[in-house]
């Protein structure tokens, strides 16, 4: 008689554990109906190049007038490039070259960026095209701050602008007299005839680029108006995928009254720019 309880007992415990069971089962069958939520796709890269060869020897040659007359050993410390301190390389590297050369001093400096997404619904290229934007915007050239028509307010005012531009002559010889300094160039446009500018900081402006990357753009830095170094930066930064990259190259001429050649020095940034993503894109 005693044994009875027992297995009375046992058999309580065991549809207990079922009902359980069951509960924990339609629990989950509840639950199921609810939108789950996929993980965005990581980025194409997982890794960076080493900065410090990423830029052939030919190439430093033809960006650093100088080093190819050096002697050996002199020519070698200048072409292997200084690295970037990071703490992170599989996060952030960047290398830098400088060459002297008897007419100017030039540099050339590249950083490689590759961002990754810690947020499951934002994905590593959505997270990389916020880091480049930001960068964008700070040189003025947010795509953002171009939205499309103005509106009916904004258009008015704009044909009033033009309408007293029109009116007034003194307005239209001071506009058509009048150069643009070095500064005020950074964000004209080219109109590519001659005479236009009266030095070639004028006729290099800051834009957006196409075909270079998912996203590109250049920053012309001329020398500031109240320098009277020659110094002229540009800057291409790019972006594809999950890495953005920044292109620098300056010069810096022996004499101050030497201008810089921004057209060639824009040219030779935006070619080092377009191998760097050819070479990424392999």
């Amino acid at each position: 008689m005693a044994y009875v309880p027992g297995v009375a007992l046992l058999a309580a415990l065991v549809v207990g554990c079922s009902a359980g069971a069951d509960g924990n089962a339609n629990g989950a069958d509840s639950k199921a109906g609810s939108p789950t939520v996929s993980p965005a796709p990581p980025g194409k890269y997982l890794t960076l190049p080493a900065p410090c060869r990423a830029v052939p020897r030919s190439t430093l040659k033809d960006l650093l007038p100088g080093a190819a007359e050096l002697p050996g050993d002199q020519q070698d410390k200048v072409l292997r490039g200084s690295a970037a301190v990071t703490y992170d390389t599989d996060r952030k590297v960047g290398c830098s070259w400088k060459s002297d050369a008897p007419s100017a001093t030039r540099s050339l400096s590249i950083d490689f960026e590759r961002v990754v997404s810690y947020d499951p619904a934002v994905s590593d290229d959505d997270r990389a095209d916020t880091v480049y934007a930001k960068k964008e915007k700070a040189a003025g050239l947010s795509s953002s701050a171009t939205p499309g028509p103005p509106d009916e307010k904004d258009k008015k005012s704009e044909e009033s602008e033009e309408s007293g531009k029109t009116k007034d002559p003194a307005d239209a010889d001071a506009t058509g007299s009048a150069d643009p300094s070095p500064s005020e160039s950074s964000g004209g446009s080219i109109d590519g005839t001659p005479g236009s500018s009266s030095s070639p900081e004028e006729a290099l402006p800051s834009r957006i680029l196409d075909n270079l990357g998912d996203a590109a753009f250049l920053q012309d830095l001329p020398k500031k108006a109240d320098s009277t170094a020659q110094h002229h930066t540009v800057s291409v930064v790019f972006r594809t995928s999950n890495v953005v990259v920044t292109v620098r190259y300056a010069e810096q001429p022996a004499l101050i009254t030497q201008v810089p050649d921004g057209r060639e020095l824009q040219e030779k940034a935006q070619a080092l720019a377009r191998k760097l993503a050819e070479t990424l894109s392999e």
